[in-house]
């Protein structure tokens, strides 16, 4: 009886302790709504969940949720406030602010977000790599020391290996051309950029081209789309449910924190036999482990992970939205092949100043970045209280800007969902501060220009070999994971284009 007693006060106290721990976390809601009350935004459906109901819905929908975000800020101005359960979400969108967020000002990274995406499901993955790094200071000395690798200088000298990627990339193609096969250009375009950052980055020879059972594109796929299921669903990791994809997802990451691994310890291992290294992004790591003791073993696989992902995921989906938008516009693609005949003509070797002359080529790439930039865009931590806007931002608040919205604005961008390269013409007017596909001020992305040097490459060696036709049913819809990509995987006929 005494047991049965002690059970049933124990019951009465976790019931008690239950009942506490909701009211104050619903005063907590109630204290976080308030802070920010007097900022626009579309009416709460409800006290508890706000807009997420909204996201869930155009979710379930098969709706863009930037869109639905466009038509707010459209809406409700320059700042539009969004709340979610205990969090409130600040979407900027004035092209004044985001100079100031991103260029002018010293706002942070916030270290919450940056350090959520570090790990998935408790697996490490990207730790605290370049991208995630949110301290100025360390993230400053390492940009510093891997600069010269993305150097215009340096990226002259890559050109051989991506046109021997590209060559091999566009021999694969031609097994496949028959005009009825349907070809995923995702993966095909995800195989190749691993393929490239592989052996430039890291002097690797993945064989992910050739090779259809290769693990790598689906560990950076599912790793990806984890990291934007944690963010959504944060409870996700304890839900029984979904065990086996947890697996997969940890299984994953593990898989290439182990390559990098590997590649770290054989590379380690040239330097105590006296070798001579190869001038490449791993060697510019190692070196910054010699001027920084703060760099573990872990740090630098951090380093190599982020490279890895971010070298080849957002150029592969690029030159997949480009394939797609060149379907539906023949006119575009006829000027572009045009174009290319004049530069290039038949040229089995693509030269660093062939890349300089094709202006339209840019231009196309360029509307791409814009229609459909890979990553939406980035945020920004406000620690002291300011005026932005007209309006009073309370300190402790993490500003959100996309270039998604920004771009897809009809009063900067008249027609945003027409595909129309010419917006990118030199004398073009733009306006300042509305397209950052690869961010602004000093935590741009380093690897920009190698990026669009590399899909330049690809499309050409594409263009000049091939013919497509996009799938009769393909789709047009975008998959948000934490990068861009087709939802219906960009799925063409080929055929060997006849000279």
């Amino acid at each position: 009886m005494a047991v049965v007693a002690v059970l049933m006060v124990l019951g009465v106290l976790a019931v008690v302790g239950l009942a506490i721990a909701g009211v104050a976390y619903l005063a907590y809601i109630y204290y976080m709504h308030r802070k920010y009350d007097h900022l626009p935004g579309p009416p709460r459906k409800s006290f508890i969940s706000g807009h997420i109901d909204d996201m869930t819905k155009c979710l379930q929908d098969g709706k863009f949720t930037q869109d639905m975000i466009l038509e707010w800020c459209e809406r409700y101005g320059p700042i539009v406030r969004l709340n979610f359960l205990h969090r409130v979400i600040i979407f900027v969108s004035s092209p004044e602010a985001i100079r100031e967020l991103l260029v002018t000002g010293k706002y942070i990274k916030p270290p919450d977000q940056y350090e959520r995406i570090g790990s998935i499901f408790g697996e490490r993955f990207l730790g605290e790599g370049l991208v995630t790094e949110t301290n100025q200071e360390r993230w400053h000395k390492r940009r510093r020391i891997m600069d010269p690798a993305f150097s215009r200088k340096y990226l002259q000298t890559l050109m051989d290996k991506f046109n021997t990627s590209g060559d091999l990339f566009v021999e694969k193609l031609q097994t496949l051309a028959d005009g009825v096969t349907p070809v995923s250009m995702v993966d095909m375009f995800g195989r190749v950029t691993l393929d490239v950052i592989a052996k430039v980055a890291f002097s690797m020879d993945l064989n992910t081209i050739l090779d259809d059972h290769t693990p790598f594109p689906m560990a950076t796929y599912i790793t990806l789309s984890a990291l934007i299921q944690q963010f959504r669903h944060p409870f996700m990791e304890y839900n029984p449910f979904q065990r086996d994809y947890i697996r997969k997802v940890r299984e994953a990451c593990r898989l290439l924190r182990k390559t990098g691994h590997s590649v770290l310890q054989e590379r380690q291992d040239q330097i105590r036999r006296g070798e001579q290294l190869p001038n490449d992004i791993m060697t510019l790591i190692l070196k910054a482990n010699d001027e920084d003791s703060g760099l573990t073993v872990e740090k630098l696989v951090d380093d190599f992970v982020t490279f890895f992902i971010a070298g080849s995921e957002t150029t592969a989906n690029q030159l997949s939205f480009t394939l797609m938008e060149l379907g539906r516009y023949p006119d575009v693609l006829e000027k572009l092949r045009a174009e290319m005949r004049e530069v290039c003509g038949n040229k089995e070797y693509i030269t660093y100043e062939d890349i300089g002359k094709l202006q339209y080529m840019g231009q196309v790439l360029k509307e791409s970045l814009r229609m459909y930039p890979p990553a939406t865009g980035t945020s920004r931590l406000v620690e002291e209280e300011m005026e932005l806007c007209g309006h009073r931002i309370p300190g402790d608040t993490v500003l959100i800007t996309s270039t998604y919205i920004m771009s897809h604005m009809e009063k900067h961008y008249p027609e945003p969902y027409t595909f129309n390269p010419d917006r990118f013409t030199p004398d073009a007017d733009r306006p300042l501060y509305t397209y950052f596909p690869f961010s602004l001020g000093s935590r741009s992305c380093i690897g920009q220009h190698f990026s669009q040097i590399e899909a330049k490459v690809l499309l050409c060696k594409f263009l000049q070999k091939l013919e497509f036709e996009l799938d009769p049913n393909q789709s047009f819809a975008v998959s948000e994971a934490s990068t861009l990509r087709p939802k219906g995987g960009c799925i063409c006929m080929l055929s060997k284009l006849e000279k």
